[in-house]
C-alpha cells in the first residue's frame, strides 16, 4: 500500500468520475515507472484520508489543520486535502495559493487548456455568463485579453463560487480594476459554493451574472441542463490555470521524478510540464 495520497478534485464532476479515474491511471502508471509508490486510486472523501493524530502542523510545528479523521467522512475539504502531509499529487487553484497555501506545498506541473475555448496551453480564462438573450454573445478574444461589457453588467447581481477562487472572483476583480472599476459595479454579490451552482443560479434568475472557468463551462455544456439557458457575454483575461501540487515535505527526488513523468505525458492533451 502506498504511503501517499492523490486527488484530482477540481473538475471531478460525478458525471466524469470515470474520465478522472482514467486520467489518474495514466499519471499513476507514469509515476510508478519512475519509482514513485503512487497510490492505486484517488481520494474523494475526507474519510479516505489517512488520519493525522494531533492534527496537521507546518514545518515550524504550528497547527494548521485538524486531523482529517475529525472531519465529516463523506465530504471532501479541499483545503485539508491540500495541507495533508502525505499529499503526493493534487490540483488546486492559484487563489488559495496566493492566500497562503503556497508556503505549504510545491507546484509540480500545470494542465493544458488547449481543448477549451478561452484556454491556451497552461493559461485559462473565465466566461462571463448571463441568461440567454440578456446580452450579445461573445467569443473568447484571440489575444487573451479581458473582454468586459461594462455597460451590460453594471448594476447586475453577481454570484461567485468562492471568495478565494481565481476563476470565479479574483481574476475578474483584477480585470475590473485594470479598467478603473471594481466589484462594486454589481448591485449585489453572493456566494454559490461552486461553478455549477453559479450557472444554475443564473439560469433560474436568482442572480444575473457569474464568471465560470473555461473547463467548468465545457463540463456544464455537457452535463448541466441549466447551461442551455445561459450564454457567454464576456471573458476574463487569460492567466495561469490550476496547478498540480505536492506536499512541501515530498522528497526532492520524488518531485523531480514526477516532473519528468509529466514531461513524458506532455503530448497528451491534459498535461504540461512546469519549467
Amino acid at each position: 500500500m502506498s504511503e501517499f495520497v492523490a486527488a484530482l478534485p477540481m473538475y471531478d464532476w460525478p458525471e466524469v468520475h470515470d474520465e478522472v479515474d482514467a486520467q489518474w491511471v495514466r499519471l499513476r502508471d507514469a509515476f510508478r515507472q519512475r519509482g514513485i509508490n503512487a497510490p492505486e486510486i484517488i481520494v474523494r472523501r475526507n474519510g479516505d484520508l489517512p488520519p493525522v493524530p494531533g492534527g496537521i502542523h507546518d514545518t515550524n510545528g504550528k497547527l494548521i489543520a485538524p486531523d482529517p479523521a475529525t472531519l465529516p467522512p463523506d465530504e471532501l475539504d479541499y483545503h485539508k486535502l491540500w495541507l495533508h502531509p502525505a499529499l503526493l499529487f493534487a490540483q488546486t487553484c492559484w487563489g488559495p495559493m496566493e492566500l497562503g497555501l503556497s508556503s505549504h506545498v510545491r507546484v509540480v506541473g500545470q494542465p493544458s487548456y488547449d481543448a477549451y475555448e478561452g484556454g491556451q496551453g497552461e493559461l485559462y480564462s473565465s466566461a462571463l455568463v448571463m441568461r440567454t438573450g440578456e446580452g450579445p454573445e461573445a467569443r473568447s478574444p484571440a489575444d487573451g485579453k479581458a473582454f468586459l461589457p461594462l455597460d451590460l453588467i453594471r448594476g447586475k447581481r453577481f454570484t461567485f463560487n468562492s471568495l478565494d477562487s481565481m476563476s470565479g472572483t479574483i481574476g475578474l476583480t483584477r480585470d475590473l480594476e485594470a479598467q478603473g472599476e471594481s466589484l462594486d459595479i454589481f448591485a449585489s454579490r453572493s456566494e454559490s459554493g461552486g461553478h455549477r451552482g453559479s450557472i444554475v443560479a443564473v439560469a433560474e434568475g436568482k442572480t444575473d451574472i457569474a464568471a465560470i472557468d473555461c473547463e467548468s463551462w465545457a463540463l456544464a455544456r455537457r452535463f448541466e441542463p441549466a447551461a442551455r439557458k445561459v450564454a457567454i457575454v464576456g471573458w476574463t483575461a487569460r492567466r495561469k490555470g490550476l496547478p498540480f501540487i505536492t506536499a512541501r515535505a515530498t522528497p526532492e527526488n520524488t518531485v523531480r521524478a514526477m516532473r519528468e513523468a509529466l514531461a513524458g505525458l506532455a503530448e497528451q492533451p491534459r498535461i504540461q510540464r512546469v519549467g
